[in-house]
């Protein structure tokens, strides 16, 4: 996690909100920091129960106003503080939601697209890459995911286990639960209501709700069929994957090797920085990831846009 104290080098970003209504008759809200006349357009997809307002969005929206970039995030739904109208969530898997938001961007943005995802929005950006193959350079010039949890049954069983679990998991579920429970209430029978107020694990969490909501059979089905890691060979856009391999939610173990990945894939695993934190370096400490993640996402932008 972040070291405590940290803040972002240019202070809190002002966002203008933007609703789109999706093609299931829900909506999505985008925040958006524009810069007049960007000719880059960086769109971040935020983690866990993350947001516009997460340290992290923070960071890369310094970043793109320091280097004139148009900068939006897309949230997820039921993550912009409002509840959503449709009984669907998100997860880390979710590729379908991503393509659309990215397409969409892609024919309002003549200039160049590029994408960051950090953790699960990291993951389900790489799954996007994945299923799309060449298609995807079409609509984004260069992407990264930043300790995205590639192999989720390696993560699910991290997050299940010691201080994950006692304080991770718990502060996850305290905001996830009643999201849940309120959906429930709105749509009665959606998922088992007791089952999910006893649930203290994510895998718990996925069994109830995740998995059978957005068709997967059980926590273990989603976990294996939502990894980015077995397919990321088949991505043919410019991709960076930054994970410390001190990270408690993604074991070391876990994380890809060079062989597995594919020309069009660049791996960054240092051996410190834990959970989307990383370690301080000089005045930027606060903005390392933003500036070596939008640094790499820039170079290759221009070297292959």
């Amino acid at each position: 996690m972040r070291r405590r104290g940290s803040q972002p080098a240019t202070g809190s970003p002002t966002y203008q909100r933007e609703r789109w209504t999706t093609p299931d008759g829900d909506f999505i809200d985008l925040d958006w920091q524009r810069q007049g006349d960007a000719r880059t357009l960086l769109v971040l997809f935020h983690g866990l129960e993350g947001s516009s307002a997460s340290h992290y969005a923070r960071d890369f929206a310094g970043f793109a106003a320091q280097r004139g970039f148009d900068f939006v995030v897309p949230h997820f739904r039921g993550c912009s503080g409002e509840p959503n109208r449709a009984p669907r969530a998100y997860h880390s898997g979710d590729f379908q939601e991503i393509d659309w938001i990215l397409r969409r961007l892609r024919q309002h943005h003549p200039g160049r697209v590029l994408a960051v995802g950090v953790s699960l929005g990291g993951n389900a950006l790489l799954r996007w890459a994945e299923e799309m193959g060449a298609q995807a350079a079409q609509v984004v010039d260069a992407l990264a995911a930043v300790s995205a949890p590639v192999d989720l049954t390696a993560s699910g069983l991290a997050m299940g286990r010691g201080l994950n679990r006692q304080v991770y998991t718990r502060m996850f579920l305290a905001s996830m639960k009643p999201k849940a429970l309120a959906q429930h209430a709105r749509f009665p029978g959606l998922f088992d209501a007791q089952a999910l107020r006893d649930a203290r694990t994510l895998h718990d969490f996925d069994e109830v709700f995740t998995a059978p909501l957005h068709g997967f059979s059980s926590a273990r089905d989603y976990w294996q069929r939502a990894s980015a890691k077995p397919l990321l060979a088949q991505i043919r856009v410019p991709t960076l994957l930054l994970n410390a391999r001190n990270d408690p939610f993604v074991p070391g173990a876990s994380l890809p090797q060079a062989q597995e990945v594919g020309a069009y894939v660049s791996l960054w695993q240092p051996a410190q920085g834990g959970h989307v934190g990383f370690p301080p370096h000089g005045a930027n400490a606060a903005q390392l990831p933003a500036i070596a993640v939008g640094s790499w996402l820039a170079q290759q932008g221009d070297e292959h846009g």
